[in-house]
């Protein structure tokens, strides 16, 4: 019987003098350079009128809401000390090595940014989300591959084929890899669905909505096999309640309704292309 693959990466990609520039980082890097390339060729054939600065503005604005909402809302609802750190060490938030960063709180920035960004260019909100929904998931599959390179968020202990083991983990048990089930299912599954999805112009709500509906659905499942927060453990006295699943469930409901409200709302023209 073949033995395990052994997942032991450097998280270091390479140095710049004293500067470590690690894969996780570079994974961001990446997501946020192909949103800026795809966004501009969905503008270029008129999915949303605007001009190129004005795209600009809003990768720009939505970049800053994954960051700081992602860290903001790990803090108030992963980090292992809980929410005192507000009072007696604020700093701590912008440790960034401490912990890390949360899904819907990043999500949470971009629909404000989106929202702001819409309202200064007296779009309707929703044009600029389904606009943005089919970019989303290139960044969240480069993420997830950035926490397999790390050896973190590793999965329950399984006996598929295809289970590893992660030297992080509290044994050398072979385990589910589940950030890459997230990579396939949150990334790529996402993405080929939206785009081909968008490909054509749909009613308001659609993209969003199934934007909204696919990761719910995606997370809730992989959280199955995925070993929780050591910090929070299952939620409620289960074996299997867990903080993702809680925070999906809405997504799942609001995706249902979107697409729901699609069903009477306009289709958004085509804007000159330029």
């Amino acid at each position: 019987m073949p033995q395990p693959y052994v997942v032991h990466f450097d998280p270091v990609a390479f140095h710049l003098g004293p500067i470590q520039v690690h894969w996780y980082g570079l994974m961001y890097l990446l997501g946020f350079f192909f949103v800026a390339v795809l966004g501009e060729y969905r503008r270029r054939r008129g999915r949303l009128p605007v001009s190129r600065d004005a795209l600009g503005d809003l990768l720009f604005y939505g970049m800053l809401g994954v960051i700081v909402g992602g860290r903001v809302w790990y803090m108030l609802f992963y980090y292992e000390g809980g929410i005192g750190w507000i009072w007696h060490d604020p700093l701590v938030l912008f440790k960034v090595w401490d912990g890390g960063m949360s899904f819907h709180g990043g999500l949470l920035g971009v629909l404000a940014a989106g929202w702001w960004w819409s309202r200064r260019q007296k779009l309707h909100f929703f044009d600029t989300i389904d606009f943005v929904a089919p970019l989303v998931p290139i960044g969240l599959g480069l993420g997830r591959l950035g926490n397999f390179i790390n050896g973190e968020l590793w999965g329950k202990p399984g006996d598929v084929p295809w289970a590893m083991v992660f030297p992080n983990a509290p044994d050398r048990l072979p385990r589910h890899p589940s950030q890459l089930y997230e990579m396939l299912l949150e990334g790529v599954v996402m993405f080929v669905v939206l785009w081909l999805v968008s490909l054509k112009p749909r009613p308001r709500y659609l993209v969003s909505g199934l934007f909204a509906l696919l990761y719910g659905c995606f997370r809730f499942a992989v959280e199955f096999v995925r070993v929780p927060d050591p910090q929070l453990g299952y939620l409620f006295g289960t074996q299997w309640v867990t903080m993702g699943q809680m925070q999906s469930l809405p997504l799942i409901a609001i995706g249902l309704a979107l697409i729901a409200m699609s069903r009477r709302a306009p289709t958004l023209p085509l804007a000159a292309p330029g």
